[in-house]
């Protein structure tokens, strides 16, 4: 071994980067058994090891380009070499003879390569897309996930839209798969299309329903034609949701409904359309599809406002008809802000009143501020009087719900002092929804999309969230990272275990002794506590610190930055927390540690 080490001293030289590269390119022209690539790479790694940072392994290295070309090379001993200086690089070389739980296992480690350079995501993004041809969906969806890593650090618009119509056809074939696989590509998709809409923003047709689909991937599937809805497929995707409608399934016809409801919300020019669509299945005097349809509705007039209020008379027809809380709190709002606009408001709202003690408190509240828009609406009508003074009484005297209380006491307060100014607040204009709240929020989908193909793309959650000690990932900032994903970059933070050993101040416990002492026994100082029984002055009036019930009073819980409480305090035990008990603590015997202070975990020292 000795005696390679002294052959090997005579490559470790530097400032050779053109005859590296002289060497390498002459290599390529005759060198069947690879013996003159391996000199000169065996060179270059030596240079490496030896700190030359003129030929450290980069892309931005002048030799990097010469020296991925042979990584294509048979020979095992040069892919040795390549990976002790470029582990990354190697990890990727076209090597098609690896299992696919290998192929996995490789991709998701590049997870932990963060480019400095635009170049470097690049040019691995390159490598990899091969594996988008491949058969195993699981290799499929990783590739994915790495991908769509990478084009956080990438600058080349061309090559970003390139890679996004790659990935289209592959995600497209995973449908063709069992009920199960499409259901865990269903839900990877998407998260896919809220951050790339580009890579199958052509492809809505593939996710209709057919009639033999289990119920979660038809429901999977309705979310994403929504997603993919606009201008020009706007008709296609309307004639499906209007025939789902009519399914026997409860849930998935709910569902159907609610979305013809959000594509004219989301599609103005769809708009007109899908209004004579709810029409229609309100005709149809199905219950929960006629309580669906007013809920969307009430969205609907919010979104265009003075645009289609003619079809309240159509909805006020069906009011018998509404028995969920949800649906007669939309037919509230409805009546309350065009009171003025329906005739025979207060009629319809006194009967609504008459069970307002037994409505859940979505309807009460709902009710209440329709009785009081159709006060400021008809103040001169007698009935819109009494009805408004008898929902103020009930809901100020006789309901519990502190919410309902105060809203109560707010509009008797109002409506009392000064009308003209309850006007102005009740009525005020209101914003024109979006569809904006439907997406999710960049920055936590940029880090939800690092977990593509896991437990957590599936849940929609980071694992963090559902698994103990699981440690998260997050894009790394560095010079490469795109400012829009930059703009949105979330922190990873990482699990706050609680110590292992606990801190005590002064000398330590005396272990007992067996026999007892012949003089009288010292008695043991009692622990310092908190008066708890009422004779103390912390706890005296019970009433100044409502807060604190159902807490330890023993002392504020250890908390991290997060605000968490590191050692959650037990009821009743005095040993919870120790961290300020033991201050001068001198004892005889050794006193308990909490349970929750046992144990020695480890973090696992994932990818950040």
């Amino acid at each position: 071994m000795a005696s390679q080490h002294g052959q090997d001293a005579k490559f470790f030289q530097r400032g050779k980067i053109e005859e590296f590269r002289a060497e390498l390119q002459a290599a390529e022209a005759k060198d069947k058994k690879y013996q003159k690539r391996k000199t000169v790479l065996k060179k270059i790694v030596a240079n490496i090891t030896m700190g030359n940072d003129t030929l450290t392994y980069r892309p931005v290295s002048p030799l990097f380009h010469d020296v991925i070309q042979c990584i294509s090379t048979p020979l095992l001993e040069i892919k040795k070499k390549l990976g002790v200086s470029s582990p990354g690089l190697c990890l990727i070389r076209s090597d098609h003879q690896k299992s696919r739980w290998g192929q996995i296992y490789i991709l998701d480690s590049l997870l932990r390569f963060v480019p400095e350079e635009h170049s470097e995501a690049e040019l691995m993004a390159e490598r990899i897309i091969v594996q988008l041809q491949h058969a195993n969906s699981a290799v499929v969806l990783t590739t994915i996930k790495v991908l769509l890593y990478l084009m956080n650090y990438m600058e080349n618009r061309r090559l970003i839209e390139y890679i996004c119509r790659k990935m289209g056809p592959p995600l497209v074939a995973l449908l063709s798969s069992g009920p199960e696989v499409q259901y865990v590509a269903l839900r990877n998709i998407l998260l896919i299309i809220q951050r790339r809409p580009t890579v199958l923003k052509n492809d809505v047709k593939v996710f209709f329903c057919k009639y033999n689909d289990p119920i979660y991937v038809k429901l999977a599937k309705l979310e994403i034609m929504y997603r993919l809805a606009r201008e020009e497929n706007a008709r296609e995707v309307l004639a499906e949701f209007e025939e789902y409608a009519s399914e026997v399934d409860i849930d998935f016809v709910r569902k159907s409904v609610r979305s013809i409801g959000r594509l004219a919300i989301k599609v103005e020019a769809a708009a007109d359309s899908c209004i004579q669509s709810l029409l229609t299945l309100i005709d149809t005097k199905v219950t929960y599809v006629v309580q669906e349809a007013v809920i969307v509705i009430r969205d609907i007039f919010r979104r265009y406002p003075g645009k289609y209020e003619g079809i309240i008379p159509t909805l006020c027809e069906n009011l018998d008809i509404l028995d969920e809380s949800e649906a007669k709190a939309a037919m509230m709002w409805i009546l309350g802000q065009y009171a003025d606009r329906i005739d025979n408001a207060d009629e319809l709202l006194d009967d609504l009143v008459y069970n307002f003690l037994d409505e859940p408190t979505e309807v009460q509240l709902a009710l209440l501020t329709a009785v009081v828009k159709l006060f400021i609406f008809k103040s001169s009508s007698e009935t819109a009087k009494a009805l408004v003074h008898k929902v103020l009484k009930w809901a100020t005297e006789e309901v519990d719900n502190p919410d309902l209380r105060d809203r109560g006491f707010m509009y008797w307060r109002m409506l009392a002092m000064n009308p003209a100014l309850a006007q102005e607040i009740v009525l005020a204009e209101k914003p024109a929804i979006t569809t904006d709240a439907d997406r999710m929020d960049r920055g936590a989908l940029d880090q939800l999309l690092l977990h593509a193909g896991t437990l957590g793309s599936i849940y929609h959650k980071n694992p963090e969230t559902f698994i103990r000690n699981a440690a998260g990932r997050a894009l790394v900032d560095t010079p490469a990272l795109n400012p829009a994903s930059r703009a949105v970059l979330v922190p990873l933070s990482r699990p706050h275990l609680p110590p292992t050993t606990v801190a005590v101040s002064g000398p330590g416990p005396v272990e007992p002794t067996l026999t007892a002492p012949a003089g009288p026994s010292k008695p043991t100082p009692p622990i310092p506590s908190v008066d708890v029984a009422g004779d103390g002055d912390l706890l005296r009036d019970s009433d100044a610190v409502p807060e604190k019930r159902g807490r330890d009073v023993s002392g504020d819980a250890e908390t991290d930055e997060d605000g968490e409480d590191e050692v959650p305090d037990k009821a009743g035990d005095p040993y919870a927390n120790l961290d300020g008990a033991f201050s001068g603590y001198l004892a005889d015997k050794p006193q308990p540690i909490g349970s929750s202070r046992a144990g020695n975990v480890e973090l696992d020292d994932l990818l950040l």
